[in-house]
């Protein structure tokens, strides 16, 4: 059986318009689904949903207190992962620390802490250090270059 164009038929489903005030056997005749009187049944009156109720369910959701600040935070490695994953004279940079896995996001940046020790003489480069883990990397004979 072919295609042929006058038998494609559109698939989008239309919706028919309510036909309001249309005569009281239509269903929406007489105050045409406006109910009787008042600032909303009048043209021109505030028309729409109301928030209904809507105190009480805003009073149920628990709240987010405090601040998140939207500079995304820094990536932590310890020292103890640097020495686990790294060779001796080996380079590290953000790149290569998110190539062996140690972090997801390099473009945030990284900072070292000092938690373990460093037993290899490593290059760091790129990378923030807090003053204790500079002063371990260097005691192992290891340079740091911001």
């Amino acid at each position: 059986m072919a295609i042929e164009l006058h038998k494609i038929k559109s698939t989008d489903s239309k919706k028919t318009k309510k036909r309001v005030g249309r005569g009281n056997s239509s269903g929406k005749g007489t105050y045409s689904g406006r109910g009787l009187k008042g600032q909303r049944a009048r043209s021109g009156g505030k028309s729409g949903t109301k928030m209904r109720g809507f105190k009480q369910s805003l009073q149920k959701i628990p709240k987010v207190r405090g601040f998140n600040s939207r500079q995304p935070k820094k990536e932590t490695v310890s020292l103890s992962d640097l020495d686990k994953n790294f060779k001796d004279g080996e380079l590290v940079t953000p790149y290569s620390l998110k190539s062996k896995g140690l972090i997801s996001r390099p473009k945030n940046g990284v900072k070292i802490l000092a938690n373990g020790d460093l037993k290899k003489k490593i290059i760091i480069k790129g990378c923030l250090a807090t003053k204790k883990a500079i002063e371990l990397i260097e005691k192992s004979g290891s340079k740091i270059i911001f």
